[in-house]
This record gives structure tokens, C-alpha cells and sequence, in this order.
């Protein structure tokens, strides 16, 4: 399945549009984890226990939005996007949409 963020496909017709598909994820923060960030923030660098954490997250929304469009029949999904949000304290939502299509 051929995935982009853009609008097309270059070489590549759009014969039908199947629809909106999403994936998402929901992950809590590790004590483990916010300890570490806790000493980074202190003197800088990267947070790599959260960057695999979002890493995973990325991963994990984008397979369940690829699952949806093959439900749908679908062979390449456009326009995908990722957005975060906060759901509570020390837990966010990795969200990831794009437009389900299928192409020649």
C-alpha cells in the first residue's frame, strides 16, 4: 500500500476516493521515563525513552489507519497526517487520518 502526505500519487491516477481513515493510540507516561526526563531537563539533551514512546505510538496509529483502508479496498491512502493531543494528565493521543483511495 502506497502511503503519502500529499495530494497525489506522481504517476499514478486517482480512480475512486473510499473515504476518511484514521488510527489511533492513547499512551501513558512510565515513571521510569519522567524520572529520566526529570535529569534531562536539567542539562539538556534528548529524551529517548519518550521518543520511542512516540516512535511506537507513530507506528501503532499509522497500522490501524492502513487496516481501515484495506477494509475498505483501498490500495494507497493521500493526505495522511498525524496530530497529538493531551487526554489527562501523563496520557496523550497519537491520532493519524488521510484520505483512502484506490489508484493505477
Amino acid at each position: 500500500m502506497i502511503v503519502v502526505n500529499t495530494e497525489t500519487i506522481p504517476g499514478h491516477v486517482i480512480k475512486e476516493v473510499r473515504g476518511l481513515v484514521q488510527g489511533n493510540t492513547v499512551r501513558a507516561k512510565h515513571a521510569g521515563r519522567d524520572i529520566a526526563a526529570s535529569f534531562k531537563n536539567l542539562v539538556g539533551g534528548e529524551i529517548k525513552g519518550y521518543t520511542e514512546l512516540l516512535t511506537e505510538a507513530r507506528r501503532q496509529a499509522l497500522e490501524r489507519m492502513l487496516a481501515q483502508a484495506q477494509q475498505l479496498g483501498a490500495n494507497a491512502v493521500v493526505n495522511v497526517r498525524f496530530t497529538t493531543g493531551a487526554i489527562t494528565t501523563g496520557a496523550a493521543e497519537l491520532y493519524a487520518y488521510g484520505t483512502a483511495v484506490v489508484i493505477e
